[in-house]
């Protein structure tokens, strides 16, 4: 068994939850304040039921208060299971977690009277002896979310995912919106192939419609300005971080105009060197 388990922990307002969701995205699965005495069966349960998790991630911090007096113990014993255990532990200067604290308005977990600074100490105080044993330590005091995101892949060793995930959808608005969407072109303005006879039990997939609608000059200018928006789009979101992402492209029935679109993008996306794509036409069926 090769089984990687974090325990992501430290100071509030640290960015624990960042470090999670990264995580998440590079292929762990993360489970958030579960019980620790409960660990154990857990990995008992997966293993037994041939789910073995290689890559778990468990966020620990002073919602759970027994943890830490005896974690030494907890974790020494899930070692002797064959179970190595590595702590990631969040840290920044107090100053900077009072600044986070009153621009989300939440209360401290440790400031009873809603002291910040009191609790920020207690807290400190709680968590030392785990930071002590910590195999990293990360001060995000100075980071943006993309900077963490970045050091976190780094330190934990995490493996390269496939890039931006990218889901181009067809669709009829008679139906309505896929609920998933991220953009939404509304093409429903190209002449319509459906009033062709020839072409009006075909789709959007057959040589003929997409040739025809290429035909006309407002098809044409329209792809290379979706052509150019894209273009610039995509590296955005990567840069945000995000992982998946819908293009959804509609017409009025979903087979013809939105079909041949939805194919025109994936050219466009693979002409551009994006790899990790797939094609969906939800009017037309599996």
């Amino acid at each position: 068994m090769n089984r990687q388990l974090v325990i992501i922990t430290g100071m509030s307002g640290s960015g624990k939850s960042t470090a999670a969701r990264t995580l998440e995205d590079a292929g762990f699965f993360c489970v958030d304040n579960i019980p620790v005495d409960l660990l154990p069966k857990l990995l008992e349960l997966t293993d037994s039921r041939g789910t073995e998790l290689d890559r778990l991630a468990l966020v620990i911090d002073l919602r759970q208060r027994g943890f830490f007096p005896r974690y030494s113990s907890i974790l020494g014993a899930l070692e002797m299971s064959g179970t190595p255990v590595q702590i990631l532990f969040l840290d920044a200067r107090d100053e900077v977690l009072v600044r986070r604290y009153s621009e989300t308005r939440r209360q401290h977990p440790m400031a009873a009277a809603g002291g910040v600074l009191d609790g920020i100490g207690k807290e400190r105080e709680a968590l030392h002896e785990i930071k002590e044993h910590a195999d990293w330590i990360i001060d995000t005091s100075d980071m943006t979310v993309h900077q963490l995101r970045d050091e976190i892949k780094k330190v934990i060793g995490a493996p390269e995912t496939e890039g931006l995930k990218v889901v181009i959808t067809s669709f009829g608005f008679g139906r309505g919106l896929p609920v998933e969407s991220d953009l939404v072109f509304d093409v429903r303005f190209l002449p319509n192939p459906h009033f062709v006879e020839e072409m009006k039990l075909k789709t959007g997939r057959d040589p003929e419609v997409a040739g025809w609608l290429n035909a006309h000059k407002i098809t044409r200018k329209f792809l290379k300005k979706l052509d150019d928006i894209l273009v610039f789009l995509l590296p955005l979101y990567i840069k945000e971080g995000k992982q998946y992402l819908t293009i959804s492209v509609g017409c009025t029935g979903g087979r013809h105009r939105s079909v041949a679109i939805a194919e025109e993008i994936l050219q466009i996306l693979r002409r551009s060197g994006y790899t990790n794509l797939e094609v969906r036409h939800r009017e037309l069926g599996p």
